[in-house]
């Protein structure tokens, strides 16, 4: 069945399951996975054992995973991410779909998740095919204006060229560069991952694979949204987990 969807938001049953009676008990599970994972389990049975014994549906358990970390990893994260003033005068490598999706989902009313390392995490999957959305060109935009605001001399974004309608994506990013007289380069990749981790530019990503291996990075997610997006649906998944952690 072709993908119709014209938003980035919430799923239909995102209400139910992340609403206010539900979040102490995803908390709590949030804790329980960065304890067992800052103790050596496997993501995989940890979040297992998490899930089966707080009874979480499958998308609960989703939004648990991407917002534990170990404490290692927070600690990790921690250390080597840049603050605001290091953005002015420098490059910066944006993990492109990584980003607009979460800024989409922020726009157009999606929970977004406040994970234990600070980074700000959609719910939404791609699937390997990207689909523009309403709200694509508004967080195109406000990522420019972010970029800005921070005094960034560059942006390099990097896409997945495996990713369907990649290609169309880079081709509106660059048209908003151009229109707007942004210094953006957009290169299509393989794997950009490997690229982002292995720069000693500063990344833009919450990547969990490319936070724990990256030489510096900035929160430029969470940047936006806290700047641009003031009624965002962020939810304090980690806050537990953050308090044993730090």
């Amino acid at each position: 069945m072709p993908d119709s969807r014209r938003h980035r938001g919430q799923h239909p049953a995102d209400a139910l399951l992340f609403g206010a009676s539900q979040l102490p008990k995803l908390q709590q599970a949030v804790r329980d996975l960065s304890w067992l994972l800052s103790r050596g389990y496997s993501e995989r049975s940890a979040l297992k054992l998490v899930g089966d014994r707080y009874r979480l549906r499958d998308r609960q358990r989703l939004g648990v995973s991407r917002s534990a970390c170990s404490r290692q990893s927070a600690a990790r994260r921690s250390l080597h991410a840049l603050p605001e003033e290091a953005m002015r005068g420098n490059t910066l490598h944006i993990d492109g779909f990584n980003l607009l999706i979460t800024v989409e989902s922020a726009l157009s009313a999606g929970f977004i998740l406040e994970g234990v390392d600070g980074c700000l995490r959609d719910m939404a999957s791609i699937h390997g095919s990207y689909r523009r959305v309403l709200e694509t060109e508004g967080a195109i935009q406000l990522s420019g204006q972010a970029l800005q605001q921070l005094g960034v001399e560059k942006a390099v974004w990097y896409l997945d060229r495996p990713v369907s309608n990649s290609g169309r994506l880079r081709q509106a990013i660059l048209d908003k560069a151009a229109e707007q007289s942004w210094p953006w380069e957009v290169d299509l990749l393989f794997n950009p991952d490997n690229s982002l981790k292995e720069s000693n530019i500063p990344a833009a990503s919450s990547d969990s694979v490319v936070l724990d291996n990256v030489a510096q990075w900035f929160n430029l997610a969470r940047f936006i949204i806290c700047q641009f997006i003031p009624d965002a649906r962020i939810l304090p998944m980690g806050q537990l987990a953050k308090a044993d952690h730090f």
